[in-house]
C-alpha cells in the first residue's frame, strides 16, 4: 500500500534539513508542495531531479486532497511539504492527512524544523507548557481581544507576526502588559537571524524597520514563574 509521508523542510537555512527527509523526497513518485517554486528551490539544493510536484496549499486543499487519494491509490507513495518547516503547525498539510487517513493510508512523519520549537529553544523557557496561537487575526479589534485573553492566563504563549503588523502587535503588547518579557526571533536561521530580549517597548524600540518573518515569545509574570519545587 502506497504511503504519505508529511516531511518537514528547513524555516530557513538548507543545511537544516534531515538525512533521512533527504531521502525520502529522492524516494517517493511525487512531493505535493505548498508552492512547487519555493520547493524545487530545495530539492535543486539536494540534487534531486526528475519529480513530479503537485500543489497543495490552503486555498486548494480540499480538491488537492482528493486528487493525493487517488495518487496513492494509484500505489504512487507521495510526500507532503509546506513552505518551510513541518506541514500542518500554522501551515496546510491537516486536511491531506485526515483523507488519507480516513481513505486507510500509511500516514509517516518525518519530523525536523518547526519555527516555534526553534524560538522555544532559545527563549531560556522553563515552563512545561506554552500556547501557540500563530498568526493572530490582522483585524485591530480581535488581535487585542485575544491578547487580552492571552495575557490575563499569564503563561508562555507565541505567535508568529509579518513584518508589516509587527509593530502594531508590539505596541498593543505594550499598552496591555508593558512589564511583560518577550523573547522576539526575526529571519531564524536565515543570514539575518535575531533575536531580542525585553519588554514589547524595548523590542519595538530595537525593531525601527521590522523586515523579515517574526515569531514572538511572551513570557509569565515574574510572579507566575514556577518555582524550582513545582
Amino acid at each position: 500500500m502506497a504511503t504519505l509521508y508529511i516531511t518537514a523542510t528547513p524555516i530557513g537555512n538548507l543545511e537544516d534539513i534531515t538525512y533521512r527527509a533527504v531521502r525520502v523526497l529522492s524516494q517517493v513518485d511525487v512531493i505535493a508542495c505548498e508552492d512547487t517554486r519555493h520547493t524545487r528551490i530545495l530539492l535543486d539544493r539536494y540534487n534531486i531531479t526528475g519529480k513530479r510536484l503537485i500543489a497543495c496549499h490552503a486555498r486548494n486543499e480540499d480538491n488537492s486532497s482528493d486528487g493525493i487519494i487517488k495518487l496513492l491509490e494509484e500505489g504512487l507513495d507521495i510526500a507532503y511539504v509546506s513552505d518551510a518547516g513541518t506541514p500542518g503547525i500554522n501551515d496546510p498539510g491537516g486536511k491531506v492527512v485526515s483523507a488519507a487517513r480516513k481513505a486507510g493510508f500509511e500516514v509517516v512523519p518525518v519530523p525536523g524544523p518547526s519555527a516555534v520549537a526553534t524560538l522555544v529553544s532559545v527563549a531560556g523557557f522553563t515552563g512545561k507548557t506554552f500556547t501557540f496561537e500563530g498568526f493572530l487575526s490582522p483585524k485591530p479589534g480581535r488581535r487585542r481581544s485575544r491578547l487580552v485573553q492571552l495575557l490575563d492566563r499569564d503563561e508562555t504563549f507565541i505567535v508568529y507576526e509579518s513584518p508589516y503588523r509587527v509593530a502594531k502587535l508590539l505596541a498593543d503588547i505594550a499598552d496591555l502588559a508593558p512589564q511583560r518579557q518577550l523573547t522576539v526571533g526575526r529571519e531564524m536561521t536565515k543570514a539575518f537571524e535575531q533575536f531580542i530580549s525585553g519588554t514589547a517597548s524595548e523590542v519595538l524600540s530595537a525593531l525601527a524597520q521590522p523586515k523579515g518573518e517574526f515569531a514572538v515569545l511572551v513570557h509569565p509574570s515574574a510572579a507566575a514563574e514556577p518555582d524550582e519545587e513545582d
